[in-house]
């Protein structure tokens, strides 16, 4: 677009204007999808952490009933102590798995909220080009 004619035609002008908000909107769209396909990775990645937290809070589980279970059977605290201790920290380690998994997964951080931004952006950049 080196050409600055001082007398380009309204057809000219109309059809500059056309593409422009052609490009803009392949523009849009592409980030759009990278950002969708940003969003979705990290929700595949808070799926695996509520996974992995499931499978720790089962193995959390069998640790803690042997925990009980040796403590009844024993009455002498020593390993059944050593399992509860052992069975608390597994579920503690199970609950911040959970809580971060799930605020991941919130629909807002899902969102294409930089997209969403550059559109509002990008409009009312027209539209003050058209007004003026």
């Amino acid at each position: 677009m080196s050409d600055h004619q001082p007398n380009k035609s309204a057809g000219s002008v109309l059809s500059d204007a056309l593409n422009n908000v052609s490009s803009l909107v392949r523009s849009e769209v592409d980030l759009a999808r990278a950002e969708i396909s940003e969003n979705v990775n990290r929700a595949g990645t808070a799926l695996g952490m509520i996974a992995g937290a499931a499978i720790i809070a089962l193995v959390s589980l069998n640790v803690l009933a042997g925990a009980l279970v040796a403590g009844l059977a024993e009455a002498g605290l020593d390993a059944g102590w050593a399992a509860l201790i052992v069975g608390v920290i597994l579920a503690g380690i199970a609950y911040g798995m959970i809580a971060k998994g799930l605020n991941d997964l919130k629909l807002s951080s899902l969102a294409p909220t930089r997209t969403a931004k550059n559109v509002k952006r990008d409009a009312k950049a027209i539209k003050e080009s058209y007004d003026a």
